[in-house]
């Protein structure tokens, strides 16, 4: 069973940045569609960023401050977030699509404060 494991979270300032990794206990490329959702509470989880085949997506609250990436070789997924605000605070989730369907994280915090 394919693990994915997240770290990177952490508490910074507005304006800031952070690197979210995401590593696959597996073959990335045997995941479809992986990418970044995040979900504060009382709220459901939104897609941050996400490839669909090759090609990235974004939220329009992100575009042109998020990035995507992935390593195959490293079997990580990547999520650099710059210029960071407030409400970028959530718990940020990686997952991607398996043989046997979505497979989630277990989620790293990111806290934005003013």
């Amino acid at each position: 069973q394919v693990q994915l494991v997240e770290s990177g979270g952490g508490l910074v300032q507005a304006g800031g940045s952070l690197r979210l990794s995401c590593v696959v206990s597996g073959n990335i490329l045997s995941l479809a569609n992986m990418g970044w959702y995040r979900q504060t509470p009382g709220n459901q989880r939104e897609l941050a960023a996400g490839f669909r085949g090759s090609t990235p997506n974004y939220a329009d609250s992100v575009k042109g401050r998020f990035s995507i990436s992935r390593d195959a070789v490293k079997n990580t997924l990547y999520l650099d977030m710059n210029n960071l605000k407030v409400e970028d605070t959530a718990v940020y989730y990686c997952t991607g699509i398996g043989s046997y369907g979505p497979i989630w994280g277990q989620g790293t915090q990111v806290t934005v404060s003013s």
